[in-house]
């Protein structure tokens, strides 16, 4: 088999130097497979890039324990663009989603828990235990999320309204200035049809402290919490810095099959979002070639790409180029030296990679038993809807998530990680053996530099991971005596073998001064570059990080465009 692999990626390099591509995509992540389809679906000739043995970057299904398939860094879905999903017809290429029987659990240690279901009346039911007000507040609060949904599509699939560089003729200069007067134009007219109220609800979202917004709506502590853990992912944030309140609502804008903020598990893990795009992708003509990592890119002297140079020497030409790799990797790593501006590059050099993010992929021997259930007589051996819900571990109030937060800023892994606990084995059966499951946990907060070890020590890796066990065998003992093996990313890992700039995994943070026409820096927030003919597509562009696919399709859209400007 090795041998095999080994002929077909030589074949496969081989056939990139035959000829000139029309466009060449750096990565073969979720959004550089994205880019790719688009692309070639336009007559395109497309070659894709990956540095490593297989496509995905994080949105990549790994058999890491024998038997156990792992989502290794994403590992739920609801995020990407429905119009990706139609448009390159993902369903007859194999995606298939799982949806959550619920949508959040949250034990507590007292004995409770809240388990926020799939229908209003059982949310209601749950809520209620703790706050008849609360309960009342809910559909009111998810109905103004609802509001905002409308202006969050229009902004996520559009491409920002950012000045052309390259604008040259009268007739560029016009061009120009229409796609911005048709952007403004359709964006104000969502903003009338919120109206002033909804409009200041808005920006009081996305401008508040999460713990603010959620204060003022909410009076039970876990009920905060578990809505506060949509704000932090990722983030290396308190829920009591301003701005935080939009990557809550970042989170909240997915869907499920049409049904808004409905998150589920993709049948054979996050991989499979993936092989899906890339099997589209080739359908349509693209060349997708792994374990091809690009070394430098070649720039002409006159600041035009004209393709890459691989770590092996191979060359391959082309005079467009589109990077799914960290702005911070494609600028400082990949440009050779003395071609981008200096404030250019000082720009993407001081902006935020900070990380709070560890992924541990565990494989069980049984399902976790929590306690909080027992005690109501509510136990189950066999999977529960609770075991497929995102459950909520040491987030019981808002002051235990502070409390994290601050210990990462002061250069300590927490004490009491935050953890988004998944099972998709709980409604997937092909991702590990029978009676066994994968669990995912999502850990926050640890440093990329700890102040007191070192992420490269055996034993503190060790004495971390043993400390998220712990904190679970809290709420559902035994746990630690289930674990079979397991895979641990701190953010030097996440760096290394995802390419993740400080193990960030939105390539860069998602505050209010890095969204939109700020991303990932001002004047060059609409995919272009001051590389004539370079664009990057990855999660550090516009509209951001997740599983979405908006900064795939939308640097494609750009791409193509220019293309064909040039060519008129």
């Amino acid at each position: 088999m090795w041998r095999r692999r080994f002929s077909s990626v030589a074949g496969a390099k081989r056939a990139l130097k035959d000829k000139k591509w029309d466009a060449v995509v750096i990565g073969g992540g979720h959004n550089g497979l994205t880019a790719a389809a688009y692309l070639a679906r336009a007559g395109f000739s497309v070659a894709v890039l990956e540095r490593r043995h297989l496509i995905g970057g994080a949105a990549v299904t790994e058999e890491l324990v024998p038997g156990f398939k792992f989502s290794r860094c994403s590992y739920v879905q609801s995020l990407l663009r429905p119009s990706i999903i139609r448009e390159l017809e993902l369903a007859r290429h194999g995606l298939k989603l799982l949806k959550m029987k619920a949508s959040s659990f949250t034990p507590c240690l007292d004995g409770r828990y809240l388990l926020l279901g799939s229908t209003p009346e059982q949310i209601y039911s749950e809520i209620s235990k703790f706050s008849k007000r609360d309960a009342d507040a809910y559909p009111r609060y998810e109905d103004q999320l609802q509001k905002f949904y409308k202006l969050m599509d229009f902004l996520l699939d559009s491409p920002p309204p950012e000045t052309s560089h390259e604008v040259s003729s009268f007739n560029d200069r016009l061009r120009d200035r229409l796609q911005k007067s048709v952007f403004w134009a359709r964006c104000l007219r969502q903003v009338l049809s919120m109206g002033q109220k909804d409009m200041v609800d808005f920006m009081e979202l996305i401008l508040s402290p999460t713990a603010k917004v959620l204060n003022k709506w909410f009076e039970t502590d876990v009920l905060k919490a578990t809505l506060a853990g949509d704000a932090i992912i990722g983030n290396m944030a308190s829920i009591y810095t301003p701005g935080s309140g939009y990557v809550l609502l970042h989170h909240v804008v997915g869907e499920t099959d049409g049904d808004r903020n409905i998150w589920s598990h993709v049948e054979g893990g996050m991989g499979s979002v993936s092989l899906a795009i890339s099997k589209a992708a080739r359908e349509a003509g693209a060349h997708i070639v792994t374990s091809a990592e690009v070394s430098e890119l070649m720039i002409e002297d006159s600041g035009t790409v004209n393709g890459v140079l691989l770590a092996d020497g191979t060359r391959v030409y082309s005079s467009v180029v589109l990077s799914n790799a960290t702005p911070y990797k494609t600028f400082l790593e990949l440009v050779p030296p003395n071609v981008l501006p200096e404030t250019f590059l000082h720009a993407i050099k001081c902006s935020d990679y900070n990380s709070g993010t560890t992924k541990i992929n565990v494989a069980v021997d049984s399902l976790p038993q929590f306690q909080s259930l027992k005690t109501h007589n509510w136990s189950h051996p066999e999977a529960g809807p609770h075991h497929s819900a995102t459950i909520h571990i040491g987030t019981e109030s808002m002051e235990e998530i502070g409390s994290a937060c601050q210990d990462a800023w002061n250069g300590l892994p927490s004490r009491r990680p935050v953890m988004e606990m998944t099972i998709p084995s709980s409604l997937d059966k092909t991702i590990s053996p029978p009676g066994k499951h994968v669990v995912s946990l999502f850990t926050q907060y640890t440093p990329y530099k700890p102040s007191d070890g070192s992420w490269q020590v055996p034993a503190y890796r060790e004495s971390y991971a043993q400390r998220c066990f712990t904190l679970i065998d809290e709420y559902a003992p035994g746990f630690s005596s289930s674990v079979i093996g397991y895979d641990m990313l701190t953010p030097p890992d996440l760096e290394r073998e995802i390419g993740l700039t400080g193990g960030n995994i939105f390539h860069g943070a998602m505050g209010l001064d890095s969204l939109f026409l700020m991303r990932p820096v001002k004047g060059w927030s609409g995919y272009r570059t001051p590389v004539r003919g370079l664009y990057i597509c990855g999660s550090g562009s516009h509209p951001g990080g997740g599983v979405t696919g908006a900064p795939g399709r939308n640097a494609a859209q750009v791409a193509i465009q220019d293309v064909k400007s040039r060519s008129s």
